[in-house]
Order: C-alpha cells, then sequence, then structure tokens
C-alpha cells in the first residue's frame, strides 16, 4: 500500500479493521512527511498545509517482494508525481496487473498506472487536474466517485474514499 494522508489512514485502517496485514512501500524506509489536501471555497484547486508525519514505511520499493502481496492501493496527493520515477515501482504495479490482483488508485494516484503505460483501454476515474493524463494515455475517463473496470479501482478523490474502500475490499476478499 502507497499513500498520502487521508488516502493514507483511511485506507490503512479500514484495511486494519478488516484483519488485513498491511505493509506501507515508498522509494525508502523512512519518515514520510504528508500534507493535508482540502478544498477552499472560492479556490479553484485544493489547498496544500503540512500533514502528519509517518513513520510506517515497512519496506523501500526495492524490497517488495510484490507475490506475497493480494491488492495494491496506490496513493493519491502528490506522492505519485514523484513515486512513478522509480523503476523497482513498475515492477510492482506490473506485476498486479500481469497477475489480476486488485489495483486500487485514488486522486492523482492514476498517474502512476498512465505513467507505465497501463491505462490504455481502461475505464478509470481520478482527481479532475489528472483527467487529461488519463485520456491521453488512452483511458475511457468517467465522471463518478468509482469506477471497476475488472480487478482495478479507481476514485476522484478523499470525499470518495468510503465507496472506493467499499468496492477494493469487496474485490481483495475475493481473492
Amino acid at each position: 500500500m502507497l499513500w498520502r494522508l487521508r488516502r493514507i489512514f483511511y485506507p490503512f485502517w479500514r484495511l486494519k479493521e478488516e484483519g488485513i496485514d498491511v505493509a506501507v512501500a515508498a522509494p525508502s524506509k523512512k519518515t514520510l512527511f504528508t500534507v493535508v489536501h482540502d478544498f477552499e471555497p472560492g479556490w479553484e484547486t485544493y489547498s496544500e498545509k503540512m500533514g502528519y508525519r509517518s513513520g510506517w514505511v515497512d519496506l523501500a520499493f526495492k524490497d517488495v517482494k510484490p507475490k506475497e502481496f493480494d491488492g495494491l492501493i496506490i496513493p493519491g496527493g502528490r506522492a505519485p508525481e514523484f513515486i512513478r520515477t522509480f523503476a523497482e515501482l513498475e515492477l510492482i504495479i506490473r506485476h498486479f496487473f500481469a497477475e489480476n490482483k486488485p489495483v486500487a488508485a485514488i486522486s492523482r494516484g492514476p498517474l502512476v498506472i498512465a505513467g507505465f503505460g497501463l491505462a490504455k483501454g481502461r475505464r478509470m476515474t481520478c482527481y479532475v487536474a489528472v483527467t487529461l493524463d488519463l485520456k491521453q494515455a488512452g483511458a475511457e475517463y468517467v465522471d463518478q466517485e468509482v469506477v471497476v473496470d475488472g480487478s482495478l479501482v479507481t476514485s476522484r478523490a478523499w470525499p470518495d474514499l468510503p465507496a472506493f474502500m467499499r468496492v477494493f475490499l469487496r474485490l481483495l476478499l475475493k481473492k
């Protein structure tokens, strides 16, 4: 599971509630500095404020053995712009797609999928600012709180988290 603040804590604890073992991976095993993205009246985009520090990184990308995991959550927030530059992450993502394991991406998370050439022909949603990227990557953009395409679950932003996790858990627990 990879993440950012609301898109970190809610999925993390929701999975734990179901008794699922959760491992958090990042470019390196270190403290993550999170930010809070929120919507402000009259703003055309979100605001960004300092969030919490998270010491919950269990593995560096290079140490992840994808065969040992049943599902993957790709974070929203600003992380996808950065983490998609790591070749080790591409190997992880491609494993999940090749094995048809549940993958969920929220907000800007679909940038990772698009960046690795895995969006083409897929029905997906995302944060509004990522819409053009998805379309250019060959995805069919759908503006709804959660979109399921096979084992891929996507959502627009943190207000969609309850539906996002409900659908992801349904797929994950089937496996």
